[in-house]
């Protein structure tokens, strides 16, 4: 979906949290970008309901690494659901497209292994510019969207 002229963000009708129990793994690389992404999940998490205590944050050092973090939440029977926040910005080799392919294809595989809601909140942009503008910018906050997808996720599988 193109994001153009188009903030995301705006999400209504979001499930209430109050019981869910959530993991959020989080990308210390680009830190002034994913700590936007999580604040903005993190309160997304909040506004619905959900308590401080049912929320678990793992830092990784790299997007590369999320998928594995993701796993290991995803395996307890106290998580629900798994947000997994981290950006990528291109820059003049290859490493881009392995470390984004890698790191989409591993946080889909835990959702599917643990049946379990695990969404990709992970910028993959071309430019830093792209990349604040959707970490609170002109499109939105990709943490938000993160979040109200497992939220939403959660009571489409409960039902």
């Amino acid at each position: 979906m193109s994001t153009q002229n188009k903030n995301l963000s705006s999400i209504e009708n979001i499930p209430n949290a109050e019981t869910a129990r959530f993991g959020i793994v989080v990308s210390d690389w680009n830190t002034e970008i994913t700590s936007k992404l999580f604040e903005g999940a993190y309160q997304t998490l909040i506004q619905a309901g959900c308590t401080e205590n049912h929320i678990k944050t793992v830092r990784v050092p790299g997007s590369f690494e999320l998928p594995l973090a993701a796993q290991k939440l995803a395996e307890s029977s106290y998580i629900d659901a798994v947000i997994c926040l981290g950006c990528v910005i291109q820059g003049e080799t290859p490493h881009f497209d392995f470390v984004c392919n890698a790191c989409a294809n591993g946080i889909m595989e835990v959702g599917l292994k643990y049946n379990k809601p695990v969404t990709f909140g992970v910028l993959t942009t071309l430019d830093l510019q792209q990349a604040q503008d959707r970490a609170g910018g002109k499109y939105g906050n990709k943490g938000v969207e993160a979040a109200a997808t497992a939220l939403i996720m959660l009571a489409s599988l409960k039902k």
